[in-house]
Formats: structure tokens, C-alpha cells, sequence
């Protein structure tokens, strides 16, 4: 089967970023973003989707976090939308319900060609290690719109935050290891009746 392997290099006045991203891979990562949590976030994102990241940021976090996670999150959705491909013979859709001690992380992902998101995640910090809580919707709002895909996340219930944005970066890797995984029976098919994704 044909590699599904993207590069993404994306350069503005406030970021740039040089992303490779193998779906078929083996967890293995190298991630430096400059905000050491979203790295964290973003080497077990890697590891539990069971894909190869190569990622390098550089931002003006003098200025803000703002910018350079908003942009990580553009870029993997993008070098996600390359990877994959026309689409046919993936599962297309999938979720996860991921525990993480006393926290309850879902994820649920639907690569529809249409981005939207909802997200469900009330943190009670400003920051979450060295990154600001609020941004984690920016990031999955980035991702969600390059990608194109419908992407539901929610904290069930916790009490840890940072075991809470855990939770969710584990379900949302699982959920979409799955929806990205191809089904040999349907490998020349298209996974909608529309005829597009």
C-alpha cells in the first residue's frame, strides 16, 4: 500500500513550522513547539495514534502562545488532510472513551470533509504546565477546520486538569488512529454515498 506520509512547512510574520507526518507509523516522535506541555500533549498524541511526528515551531511567545499553537494545530490538520489521501477505504469515522485515573476523556472524529467543533472541556486553571489553558480549543478549532473534520471532545469528569487534557489528547490520537485505519474489504471504495469527502 502507498505511503501516507505529509510534509507541511508553514511560515508567517509570527510562526514557522516544519511538520512530517507518517500515519502508518510506529509512535515514534520528535516535537519542539517551545511550550514544553504541548509538546508533552503532542508526543502522546503521536505515540497512542500509532503515527511518526516530526514537528519544529518556532514562535513569537514573547508575544503570546497564542499564534504558535493556533498554527501547530493548522499545520497538522493539513499535513493530516495530505497524508490521507483521495480517503478511499478508511474507516472515516471514530471515538474513544479514554480513563485517565479519576478523569474521563471522549473523543469522537468524523473526517467528512465538513470542520466543525464542539468541545466540552471546562478547566478550572489558566495554565495547564507552561500552556494556557484557554488556547486548547484555538489549537482544536486550527485542527479541526485544516483538516475538515467534525471533532467532538469532552471531560467527562475529573478532577486534575492536567489529567483532563490528557484524557483528551489520548481519546482524540484514538479515535483518530481509528477513523484514519483502512478496511482491506472496502479499499477501492470511497467511505461516503456522496461520492466526495
Amino acid at each position: 500500500m502507498k505511503a501516507r506520509i505529509a510534509n507541511v512547512h508553514r511560515k508567517t510574520a509570527e510562526t514557522e513550522i516544519h511538520a512530517r507526518l507518517n500515519l502508518d507509523g510506529h509512535g515514534q516522535y520528535d516535537v519542539s513547539t517551545g511550550i514544553r506541555f504541548l509538546d508533552h500533549m503532542l508526543e502522546l498524541w503521536t505515540r497512542h495514534g500509532g503515527m511518526d511526528l516530526r514537528l519544529k515551531a518556532v514562535g513569537d511567545l514573547d508575544v503570546d502562545q497564542h499564534h504558535t499553537v493556533e498554527d501547530v494545530g493548522l499545520v497538522l490538520g493539513e499535513a493530516l488532510r495530505q497524508a490521507l489521501g483521495d480517503k478511499k477505504g478508511i474507516n472515516r469515522a471514530g471515538y474513544f472513551v479514554m480513563p485517565m485515573d479519576e478523569t474521563l476523556g471522549i473523543a469522537a472524529i468524523d473526517l467528512s470533509g465538513r470542520p466543525y467543533l464542539v468541545m466540552n472541556a471546562p478547566l478550572r486553571v489558566r495554565c495547564v504546565g507552561d500552556l494556557q489553558a484557554e488556547l486548547l480549543e484555538d489549537f482544536f478549532q486550527a485542527f479541526a477546520s485544516s483538516a475538515r473534520a467534525n471533532l467532538h471532545l469532552k471531560v467527562a469528569y475529573g478532577r486534575s486538569s492536567h489529567h483532563a487534557v490528557e484524557a483528551l489528547f489520548k481519546a482524540f490520537a484514538r479515535a483518530l488512529r481509528y477513523a484514519c485505519s483502512r478496511d482491506a474489504r472496502l479499499k477501492k471504495l470511497l467511505p461516503s454515498t456522496k461520492g466526495l469527502l
